[in-house]
């Protein structure tokens, strides 16, 4: 598909999010075309690039500007509806809300900007898996009412809401990485719907509500509504992400996840601390500098930045 018809097939759908300021708009297109596109191509608000329509294009657009409107009409987009690529809806509604959703087989997501919800070494009081005679989706972190909660990456507030016999008050935020990741049990709120938020900016106060029996924040990592285990991306005994890239893999009995390893073997990761360096990190695994290299794609010369992870097996 060529850049114009690409532009024009996205004027086409954000046209049927809103129409208002189409006037506005025509006159400025008609200014474009009248100066041949010579000049810069002017920068557009938000509000004038939502409501831009395929047929103030068919003016003529030449190929230059239709390029740099789209990379407008693109950061737009992931602005509006983050994974809009992915997602099919933006449901305000429900956390599991694309039962027909079509799931890849695997996906690859950035996890490099991860930030932790919450603030200190807080010790799991409840791991994903079986419970009782519920299934828990999410990893229980131990915090006070009134902690903070932060947002583990950039995105958009997809649910502000409240459950009474579950999540209590609770947040869902949707990533333009693909995951989506809920917070629940909360006491308050400190963003609106639909609010875009950066990577650890707060978002709420830890709580008690809903289903629960003692203040603390239920986390969950989710894929096009299919819950991961926390623990497959955050090593919780060293407080820090397992790797950068995190392989989604859709299984027979529907979709789950893990970290793609060939034979097998079980994965382990070392937090870096102050004074280690590629030898001492070696020695205390029981493997060689050379092995580290070939598991981190790294030199042996390179930089060992502390507080992030490296594989040692």
């Amino acid at each position: 598909m060529s850049n114009k018809k690409k532009f024009l097939f996205k004027m086409n759908k954000i046209s049927l999010i809103s129409q208002p300021r189409m006037i506005l708009l025509g006159i400025i297109v008609f200014f474009i075309s009248i100066n041949g596109m010579q000049a810069q191509t002017p920068i557009l608000s938000s509000r004038e690039k939502e409501t831009l329509t395929a047929e103030k294009v068919k003016t003529g657009l030449e190929t230059a500007a239709v390029d740099s409107m789209m990379v407008q009409l693109e950061s737009l987009e992931e602005e509006m509806y983050p994974a809009d690529n992915l997602y099919d809806s933006w449901n305000t509604e429900y956390v599991k809300a694309y039962k027909d959703a079509a799931v890849p087989d695997s996906f690859q997501i950035d996890v490099s900007e991860f930030v932790m919800p919450v603030a200190g070494l807080q010790r799991v009081t409840s791991p994903f898996g079986p419970r009782r005679r519920r299934f828990h989706y999410g990893t229980d972190l131990k915090v006070q009412v009134g902690d903070t909660i932060y947002a583990a990456f950039d995105g958009k507030v997809r649910i502000k809401n409240y459950e009474r016999r579950g999540y209590g008050y609770y947040v869902v935020l949707r990533h333009p990485n693909g995951l989506e990741t809920v917070y629940g049990h909360l006491s308050k709120f400190l963003i609106e719907q639909d609010e875009n938020v950066k990577a650890g900016q707060p978002i709420a106060l830890g709580g008690n509500t809903g289903r629960s029996t003692g203040s603390h924040l239920h986390f969950e990592f989710r894929f096009l509504g299919n819950a991961i285990n926390p623990a497959d991306i955050i090593d919780f005994a060293e407080w820090a992400i397992k790797d950068d890239q995190y392989t989604f893999v859709k299984n027979k009995s529907g979709a789950s996840s893990k970290y793609l390893a060939g034979g097998g073997d079980k994965i382990q990761y070392h937090r870096i601390r102050s004074g280690d360096t590629l030898s001492t990190i070696a020695r205390r695994y029981g493997t060689t500098v050379n092995k580290l290299c070939r598991l981190n794609n790294m030199k042996v010369s390179s930089t060992l930045r502390v507080g992030r992870s490296i594989r040692v097996s």
